[in-house]
């Protein structure tokens, strides 16, 4: 089952308590997308810890990101990968649900997501386990 939700309109979701949990981010440390993923996780609560790396291959090896799930940036936060531009909101929802999967990732690097923030362009948040399964776990209009 998925959701389908309108980014701008998560701000009650957004304004919600985080649970005890930090978040690591491993990110190049000239890409500009990805702090600004940064703050907006910070933004929406949440204890955001930025390691910088220039090469992020072998993060994402560890982390079990395959290259076709990859994005710019990786995130652990409770057990999980956060691979890319993922809503604060998902990362929430995955955090309480507590799903037996690897992780959420948005591959590639859509425009609306937020950090990039150039409306217009729909996309996908997706589940993914150890193997590199993947099923919609949220989709965004753009």
């Amino acid at each position: 089952m998925f959701k389908t939700l309108v980014y701008g309109g998560l701000a009650s979701l957004l304004a919600a308590p985080v649970l005890a949990a930090s978040l690591t981010v491993y990110k190049s440390p000239t890409c500009g997308c990805c702090e600004d993923w940064v703050s907006h996780m910070q933004e929406s609560g949440f204890e955001v810890k930025a390691i910088d790396r220039d090469n992020m291959e072998p993060i994402k090896q560890r982390a079990g990101v395959k290259p076709e799930l990859a994005s710019c940036h990786t995130a652990l936060i409770d057990g999980y990968v956060i691979e890319g531009h993922v809503p604060a909101a998902d990362v929430r929802q995955l955090l309480e649900q507590k799903p037996a999967v690897r992780g959420l990732t948005i591959p590639g690097m859509p425009q609306s997501a937020p950090g990039m923030d150039i409306p217009g362009t729909p996309y996908e948040v997706l589940s993914f386990d150890k193997a590199g399964k993947t099923e919609v776990f949220s989709r965004y209009p753009g």
